[in-house]
C-alpha cells in the first residue's frame, strides 16, 4: 500500500481487486489456471471480512467468487513472501468451511472450494509456474480424498516455462510486460485505466493506505509501551529487553486490536457524515457492515 495510486499494476493487491470485480475478467483468468472448468460466476464480494468466529483471528480474502454451480474461490494476489503461504492457506481454507457450514447443516453441505494465491515469488522454489494440491493418500497417490478442496499457488517468476500460452502471457503480464496481442490482457490494461480515472476509487485507496499506516503506527507504540511498562516491572535489565522485544513483535498485532480499531471506527464516522455508502466505508476501513451499520 505505500505505492502510489498511479503507480499501481495487477501485482499489487488493491488493483487486483479492483479489477477482478468484473466478472468476465474473473472469469476468464480463472478458466486460464483451470483449463475452463469454470462456469458463470454469479457472485463477487471485495476484501470479505470473515471475523465472527469468537477469538480467532479474522481472515480477509482480496475476491470472494461464487460459480453457478456454487463453486467458491478465493483469488488473493500476494507480493510479499512472508514465509507463511502454506500455514495461511491452511486457515484460509478453515475460515471459508466455518463460514459456509450452518449449525443445523451437513457436512455434504459443504461446496467445493478452490483457494489460488497469485504471486511474484517462488514459494517452494522447484521453479514450477503452477502449484497444485489435492488430498491424496500417501500410501497410494491414485487414491484421491474427495473433500473437495483445491489448493493453488501461481509462481509467475517461473512464467518462461508455462507451457499453456494463455497463462504463460497473465504470468508475464504480472512481471510487468504490458505490450501483448493478447485480448485478455489488452482488457485488464483498459480496467486498469477505468480504475485509474476514477477519482473516488483514488480517494479510497488514499483513506485504506492512511489507514494502514496509522495502524503500523499505532501498533509500533503499543508495543513499545508494552514494553516498556513490562521492563519497569519486572525491574531487571533482562525484563526490559524482553519487553522491548515483546512490545516490537507484537506492536502490530495490538495496535490492529486496540489503537487501529479505534482509528477505524472514527474514520468510519466521518466517512459516514460524508454520505458514503455502507458497503465502501467497510471495504476502506476494514470494519464489517454490521459494525459500521452500529455507528
Amino acid at each position: 500500500m505505500e505505492k502510489d495510486f498511479d503507480e499501481l499494476t495487477i501485482a499489487d493487491d488493491y488493483m487486483f481487486y479492483r479489477v477482478m470485480e468484473d466478472t468476465d475478467i474473473c472469469k476468464t483468468l480463472l478458466n486460464r489456471v483451470l483449463q475452463g472448468k469454470v462456469e458463470t460466476i454469479t457472485d463477487i464480494e471485495l476484501q470479505k471480512t470473515i471475523d465472527d468466529a469468537g477469538r480467532a483471528k479474522g481472515v480477509r480474502f482480496d475476491v470472494w467468487a461464487k460459480d453457478c454451480s456454487g463453486r467458491i474461490y478465493d483469488i488473493e494476489m500476494q507480493a510479499l513472501d512472508k514465509k507463511d503461504l502454506a500455514k495461511r492457506i491452511r486457515y484460509y481454507q478453515a475460515a471459508i468451511d466455518v463460514s459456509l457450514l450452518g449449525k443445523s447443516k451437513p457436512y455434504e453441505s459443504l461446496p467445493d472450494t478452490f483457494i489460488l494465491f497469485f504471486c511474484t515469488f517462488d514459494y517452494l522454489k522447484k521453479a514450477l509456474p503452477v502449484y497444485t494440491f489435492k488430498t491424496m493418500c500417501s500410501e497410494d497417490n491414485l487414491i484421491k480424498l474427495d473433500d473437495g478442496i483445491t489448493k493453488i499457488i501461481i509462481n509467475s517468476q517461473a512464467a518462461a516455462y508455462e507451457k499453456n500460452e494463455e497463462l504463460k502471457v497473465f504470468l508475464e503480464y504480472m512481471n510487468g510486460k504490458v505490450n501483448s496481442d493478447d485480448e485478455f490482457i489488452q482488457k485488464l490494461e483498459h480496467r486498469i485505466k477505468e480504475v485509474k480515472a476514477n477519482e473516488e476509487l483514488r480517494r479510497e485507496y488514499m483513506l485504506v493506505n492512511t489507514i494502514e499506516r496509522d495502524a503500523r503506527n499505532d501498533g509500533w507504540k503499543a508495543g513499545v509501551a508494552h514494553g516498556l511498562a513490562e521492563g519497569k516491572s519486572l525491574g531487571l535489565a533482562e525484563g526490559k529487553s524482553l519487553g522491548l522485544a515483546e512490545g516490537k513483535s507484537l506492536g502490530l498485532a495490538e495496535g490492529e486490536i486496540r489503537g487501529s480499531r479505534q482509528a477505524k471506527v472514527e474514520t468510519a464516522k466521518n466517512l459516514l457524515q460524508f454520505g458514503l455508502s455502507i458497503e465502501n466505508i467497510a471495504q476502506a476501513t476494514g470494519l464489517s457492515k454490521a459494525e459500521v451499520e452500529a455507528l
